[in-house]
């Protein structure tokens, strides 16, 4: 039996068990993926101060995400395609989450519904939204998931035209997955997975398949998906969203301080710093490498959560200590979404929650609510002094 220590352990499992093209979807990025390699590869640029003589007596991890008090300041990401790595994927993300008592986030193009997440959810979730071209459609998106009660609307602002991955077009991704010969070899050996698979009947969009007409069918859904994305969202088109939402509202894919401050002028209450997870722009710098940037030029005016890159609890630390209120994670979940289901999604909360409690006891601190930049060492060219 494998004892699991990390994230790394996850991911090793899901590789195995989960068929190509999705273990592939979760673990890319865009063109030559260098912003993918360096959303981890700064972290570790970043190095802590050890502190010692230190009372560590009642730790506390507590702390608050966009007005909701969560057990530790991490949320999982919106991860498109989720119900692909394993069954029922999106439930059992959010089951883990509730009982874990963090934040989980749907995605727009999730395999499981808003409405199927909301029933089977033991707590209200957070919903993503992508800004299509039918402005009737996101309409109605909108108001289902108000009437899901979903607790905060995330709109993801990078997505306005589609990063090419390489993988993905050489793997013929797609959900569900056409079986052309080499698809049938790779399930072949994916056996659970295909059994998993058999047990449920969300193998498609549900966010979409049903809620538009004329998607009926794999062939119209990607048809529709692919000339959906709304290459005219701006920020008044931002500012007309906040106003359909009466709950918080994080706008999600801040990378440059300019973007920054103009999302305090449309009314957000948050903003992720991210880069889509390498999966959108090449070439962009990191989310951390951006971080200190962001925070100088708006401060406390808006709460700044961070995205894309982490893959410890250490990393979550880091964020934390260049003044990130809050993270999300996207891949390490999902590594253990795919490794063994709901309970591979509590074992990564798990370990992240473990590494960021010790690292922080080692660095002299007890409480995550009062972690700054004097626990760490930073490069002096790590925010960059970029022509």
């Amino acid at each position: 039996m494998t004892v699991i220590t990390s994230i790394a352990d996850l991911k090793a499992i899901h590789r195995r068990r989960v068929p190509k093209m999705f273990f592939d979807y979760c673990e890319s990025g865009a063109w030559t993926e260098q912003t993918f390699r360096e959303n981890t590869s700064d972290f570790e640029r970043i190095r802590l101060r050890q502190r010692v003589a230190v009372d560590l007596e009642g730790r506390t991890l507590e702390s608050t995400m966009v007005g909701q008090k969560v057990a530790m300041p991490v949320a999982l990401a919106p991860v498109g395609m989720t119900g692909m790595q394993h069954a029922d994927g999106e439930i059992l993300a959010a089951r883990a989450a509730a009982a874990f008592g963090v934040p989980f986030t749907l995605s727009t193009m999730s395999i499981c519904s808003i409405e199927d997440v909301a029933a089977k959810s033991p707590a209200p979730f957070w919903f993503q939204l992508y800004v299509m071209r039918d402005e009737d459609y996101v309409r109605r998106l909108i108001a289902r998931a108000r009437e899901a009660k979903c607790s905060a609307l995330v709109l993801t602002l990078d997505l306005q035209i589609l990063g090419q991955r390489h993988k993905d077009l050489k793997n013929g991704l797609s959900a569900p997955p056409k079986l052309t010969p080499p698809v049938l070899l790779d399930l072949a050996t994916k056996w659970g997975w295909g059994i998993e698979m058999l047990s449920t009947k969300r193998r498609s969009f549900g966010n979409i398949v049903g809620h538009v007409k004329g998607v009926t069918d794999p062939a119209s859904l990607m048809a529709w998906t692919n000339e959906q994305f709304d290459p005219k969202l701006d920020w008044d088109k931002v500012k007309a969203l906040r106003r359909q939402w009466d709950g918080p509202f994080i706008l999600k894919g801040i990378l440059d301080a300019e973007d920054a401050r103009r999302a305090l002028d449309v009314g957000a209450d948050a903003i992720v710093v991210s880069n889509h997870g390498g999966r959108q722009l090449d070439g962009a710098i990191s989310s951390i490498r951006a971080l200190p940037a962001i925070v100088d030029a708006v401060g406390d005016r808006i709460e700044i959560l961070l995205d894309s890159g982490i893959r410890s609890g250490q990393d979550v630390l880091k964020a934390l200590a260049l003044g990130a209120k809050g993270t999300f994670i996207g891949r390490a979940y999902i590594y253990g979404l795919g490794a063994m289901g709901q309970k591979g999604v509590t074992r990564a909360l798990e370990v992240i929650r473990k590494e960021l409690d010790v690292t922080m006891a080692l660095c002299g601190r007890k409480d995550v609510r009062t972690l700054d930049r004097d626990i760490l060492l930073v490069p002096r060219d790590f925010a960059g002094d970029w022509a």
